[in-house]
């Protein structure tokens, strides 16, 4: 009896401590000429912790459903407390009946820099600014999980933007790149504002068709599967004719190019002409991959 009750325990041990991400973070500190220095690796540990360990939204998330993610920092100066870095996030959602997970945000963050002393503190809070370092991080977990919820959901990630939203404006009290208006049009400041503006609509329902009708009946019935991501190539037709080379445009492809060109390029034969050709001209960047396409 007490063997059950206590395998009892650590399995509702283990379904209350898992919260919503299972991330890997890696700091790469090459470029500083000392990347041997212990406060990378303890930089490391306590950023994945932080981020593994803490309850980022109200909802309960089993094991299994916690979102796969890496953020990978690229240290490139490094001077007592000061560290000025990028920022690599990418994350992933599985698809329906099938052992295959897809690219959700893959995004470079080019304006990281941040102070942090070993052993530091790791606070967030909602609703106050803490320190860049912090805030750069949860901005992107809350894009991550605003994103995944799109996906399963029209508009599902509603709430999670909002926080990224709030954490945009009270950071830029911190005087550091990335969350204003100046910053230019591919910062932290642009995509959130882009996402949540109705000029950009199309992006979150063609983020939703794309993986609740494509994706995910792909394995039961491939030819709709590839008919129905055709249709969302052309449901980002207008978005583009309104505005040409748009951040958001690229947030999308530089997610979904190589899985698009993989998915047209085998199985079962559609009409894809003008979808290529539409590819090519809303995501000329990825034209080399377009090129890849037969039919």
């Amino acid at each position: 009896m007490r063997k059950l009750t206590l395998l009892f325990v650590l399995l509702l041990t283990s379904v209350i401590s898992a919260q919503e991400l299972n991330c890997t973070v890696t700091v790469v500190a090459q470029q500083t000429g000392n990347d041997n220095n212990v406060v990378f690796r303890t930089l490391e540990r306590q950023l994945t912790e932080f981020i593994n360990n803490t309850q980022w939204t109200n909802k309960k998330f089993s094991p299994q459903e916690r979102i796969n993610c890496s953020f990978v920092i690229n240290v490139l100066n490094h001077s007592n407390d000061a560290f000025s870095t990028t920022l690599q996030i990418q994350s992933s959602r599985p698809i329906f009946n099938s052992s295959y997970s897809s690219t959700t945000y893959a995004f470079n963050d080019e304006d990281f820099d941040f102070q942090y002393l070993e052993f530091q503190n790791l606070v967030f809070n909602p609703n106050q600014f803490e320190s860049n370092l912090v805030s750069v991080l949860t901005f992107h977990i809350y894009m991550i999980l605003g994103l995944d919820a799109d996906s399963f959901k029209l508009n599902g990630g509603d709430e999670y933007y909002r926080i990224a939203q709030t954490i945009t404006n009270y950071s830029q009290q911190g005087n550091v790149a990335g969350w204003r208006l100046e910053d230019g049009l591919q910062s932290r400041f642009a995509l959130i504002d882009n996402i949540l503006s109705p000029t950009f609509k199309e992006f979150r329902t063609a983020f939703y068709n794309y993986h609740l009708k494509g994706l995910d009946i792909m394995n039961s019935s491939p030819k709709k599967g590839k008919e129905e991501i055709s249709k969302v190539v052309n449901e980002l037709q207008p978005m583009h004719n309104r505005r040409p080379n748009s951040f958001l445009m690229r947030v999308f492809f530089d997610a979904k190019a190589n899985e698009i060109a993989d998915i047209f390029k085998g199985g079962p034969s559609i009409n894809i002409t003008q979808t290529v050709d539409l590819l090519n001209r809303i995501a000329p960047l990825h034209s080399s991959k377009w090129r890849q396409i037969k039919f």
